[in-house]
């Protein structure tokens, strides 16, 4: 019974570990919001892009 809930343990510190650091990335992110905006905007562009080829293709 103590082995199972070491394994408990371990698993919520883990998990809380990869939380933290999945915040600290996603506020790092944000914080540079032009630079965020600017590849958001060339992801967009590049999408229109690609549905306007497929659509193309199927004339």
């Amino acid at each position: 019974m103590v082995k199972n809930t070491m394994n408990v343990v371990k698993g919520v510190g883990v998990g809380m570990l990869a939380g933290a650091a999945a915040v600290t990335v996603g506020s790092m992110m944000f914080k540079d919001r032009k630079h965020l905006k600017k590849n958001a905007g060339k992801a967009l562009h590049a999408f229109g892009e690609l549905v306007d080829n497929v659509e193309y293709m199927f004339r």
